[in-house]
């Protein structure tokens, strides 16, 4: 696959990841926070596909 798509790819994942931190919030806050971190791990990762870094 070529890198943009990668980094595409990667800021998709988070925007799912930070939806299901959204809603797992009320349930258990702590996966909440672990999904949370992966969203901002897939972020960074998917912006450094990209040449923004």
């Amino acid at each position: 696959m070529d890198t943009d798509l990668w980094g595409i790819a990667l800021i998709l994942l988070a925007g799912f990841l930070a939806g299901g931190t959204y809603a797992m919030w009320k349930i258990n806050r702590v996966l909440s926070a672990l999904l949370g971190a992966c969203a901002v791990m897939a972020v960074l990762a998917g912006a450094g596909r990209l040449g923004y870094f």
